[in-house]
């Protein structure tokens, strides 16, 4: 099934405007989602607005939105405040400027999405403005529903790609997790040298084409057997051994990988004077 905009407008770099189309570039569909019920009859759980104070349940037309500046104690918003400070929706994605690809940190990336070019006059266009692109990335901002998001966009393939990207004042400093004050400045050399060499083992290059989500699938089984009404039978698991000595569980990491890549040398070895038998045979 061909994928649908979620929205339409302008890419806009300086005096270019290019129509583009906007689509959802993860599939929210993929993740199980549940909903409440009461165990004993199975009956889904609603969610009612209750006031502990008048001690009953209050219609949506009795909301309003508060900001708690002090424990306890709230000012009150209304629409006229909200639209004094409300960006107009331009439907532009204005790029104001240009960095290397590098510069965006992933930390600031929230949600992915594709731009495509909106007809067959924005698709040449698009495709220079692409080209032209590589190896660096547009950042600018977009008024969109009320909002004002901070974008960044970049060639994917055949196509380019967008990011909403969280403000730098979203992103919470390191130096606020109290635990990292009693991570060591310092470590041994040789103990760098032999993780070093355990991660080596692991390299190779990458593909998470070829990761899945054995969490999900393996929640579906369950499902479809609850539905079929067949026996769910959990899988026995090992607690990971702990780590007493650091050097040991290094050395024993590089141990337990030599042996598994011998494993498959012996295996082929093994069946090269059985396969020369069976010829002469």
């Amino acid at each position: 099934m061909a994928a649908r905009p979620t929205w339409k407008g302008f890419l806009k770099v300086s005096l270019v405007n290019i129509p583009v189309k906007v689509f959802p570039a993860t599939e929210s569909s993929s993740t199980i989602s549940f909903n409440q019920l009461h165990g004993e009859g199975q009956t889904r759980i609603q969610q009612k607005r209750w006031c502990p104070h008048c001690n009953r349940e209050v219609p949506l037309s009795e909301i309003v939105k508060g900001y708690e500046f002090e424990k306890g104690h709230y000012v009150v918003l209304d629409e006229e405040d909200f639209e004094k400070v409300r960006p107009e929706s331009t439907r532009v994605i204005d790029l104001v400027q240009f960095a290397d690809d590098s510069s965006v940190d992933p930390m600031y990336v929230d949600r992915t999405y594709y731009l495509a070019p909106d007809g067959t006059m924005a698709a040449e266009a698009f495709a220079v403005m692409r080209e032209g692109m590589k190896g660096k990335v547009g950042v600018g901002k977009l008024a969109l529903y009320g909002r004002e998001y901070l974008v960044a966009v970049r060639p994917f393939e055949r196509g380019i790609a967008m990011h909403t990207l969280h403000h730098a004042a979203e992103i919470r400093s390191v130096d606020q997790i109290d635990e990292l004050s009693s991570v060591p400045a310092k470590v041994k050399p040789e103990e760098i040298k032999l993780a070093r060499q355990v991660i080596e083992t692991f390299e190779r290059p990458l593909d998470l084409a070829t990761y899945k989500d054995e969490y999900r699938e393996g929640l579906q089984r369950i499902i479809d057997a609850k539905i079929a009404g067949r026996e769910v039978v959990s899988p026995t698991e090992e607690a990971p051994p702990k780590v007493v000595n650091l050097m040991d569980a290094l050395r024993k990491s590089l141990d337990t990988v030599s042996a598994k890549k011998k494993a498959p040398a012996k295996a082929a070895i093994a069946k090269a004077p059985a396969a020369a038998k069976r010829k002469r045979a």
